[in-house]
């Protein structure tokens, strides 16, 4: 098969729903000029006070705990009176944080990876391929986005814990749908939830992309005999990086910092608790090692702001290059 031809780069092509809202107007382009026009000290303002927790939490991780208790961190700001102290008890044998940070990641990176995965696919399918029914598969896809999840939580749970079975009442047989894979209490069971929870909404915010895609690059890559598959690869995949790496920001961060579903399918195994469990518990019964909580914090903090800023430059395209139709 001969290469797909295209009149430039990959790169260099835009979705038309970009284009019309770059020469209409539209939500990217009002944006922009809406963010240009706002003074430059306004703009440092606001980074400033979204920056100004960071700066305490990061200044309060090394304040002894009396430090902590009878002054704010404002009062703290000589490196001469700080102490690792706290750094060195979290990331210790006792505190666990090494091993949460581990568990973090064994949930976060699988469970941004793989939906990402099958909604490319997915997303692609209900852009460009004509199938029968393709139209109420995706509304019914999309219908998701308002099912609550705490609504599936404690069927998931039953689930985990037992398996599926449906039991015919006129022959007294009980068929296994799904077996029991004893998932509970692992990370598996944490990161599969997250999964099928992100599922809806990353099919949705994809597709708003992929369907504006210039129609003539698809139609130029038939004409050169590529089929789906090539046109999915070359194509597609390129084209998509901004809101890949958009959905990619927000489904790290969620499973970052969850705390509900990491509690509830991993709450009660050591092992298997990430960060958000051990900080929520770190402080004690009485209090008595609060002084750790802004290590701890500054430590989970990290990674996710780590991860934003190297995909930023992707977020504001990604998010509403697919918003214009029409």
């Amino acid at each position: 098969m001969s290469n797909i031809a295209l009149p430039g780069s990959t790169s260099d092509v835009v979705p038309d729903s970009e284009q019309r809202g770059r020469r209409s107007g539209g939500p990217l382009s009002r944006f922009v000029d809406g963010v240009r026009a706002i003074p430059t000290f306004i703009l440092w303002l606001v980074v400033i006070v979204w920056a100004t927790p960071t700066v305490g939490l990061f200044i309060s991780g090394f304040r002894f705990r009396d430090a902590q208790r009878n002054s704010g961190w404002w009062t703290g700001l000589n490196p001469l009176n700080w102490t690792f102290e706290n750094y060195r008890t979290v990331f210790g044998a006792r505190a666990g944080l090494k091993d949460s940070l581990l568990n973090s990641m064994a949930i976060s990176i699988p469970a941004t990876i793989i939906p990402i995965a099958i909604a490319t696919f997915a997303a692609y399918g209900f852009s460009w391929i004509d199938f029968k029914g393709r139209k109420t598969m995706f509304i019914s896809t999309v219908a998701l986005l308002a099912v609550p999840l705490q609504v599936a939580l404690i069927p998931l749970l039953v689930f985990y814990i037992g398996g599926a079975h449906l039991t015919i009442p006129l022959l007294d047989k009980t068929i296994t749908v799904f077996p029991d894979l004893d998932l509970v209490n692992t990370t598996t069971a944490v990161w599969i939830a997250h999964c099928g929870f992100a599922l809806p909404f990353a099919i949705f915010l994809i597709h708003n992309y992929i369907s504006g895609l210039p129609k003539d690059l698809f139609e130029a890559a038939r004409i050169d005999g590529a089929d789906h598959f090539t046109i999915f690869w070359r194509l597609v995949l390129p084209l998509s990086i901004p809101v890949l790496a958009a959905f990619a920001i927000f489904q790290f961060l969620w499973t970052w910092n969850d705390y509900l579903i990491a509690n509830t399918f991993a709450g009660t195994n050591p092992e298997a608790r990430p960060t958000t469990i051990l900080i929520a518990n770190l402080a004690g019964d009485f209090g008595a090692n609060e002084h750790l909580l802004p290590a701890a914090a500054f430590v989970q903090t990290f990674f996710p702001l780590v991860v934003f800023f190297a995909l930023q430059r992707y977020f504001v395209r990604g998010l509403l290059a697919g918003s214009v139709k029409g």
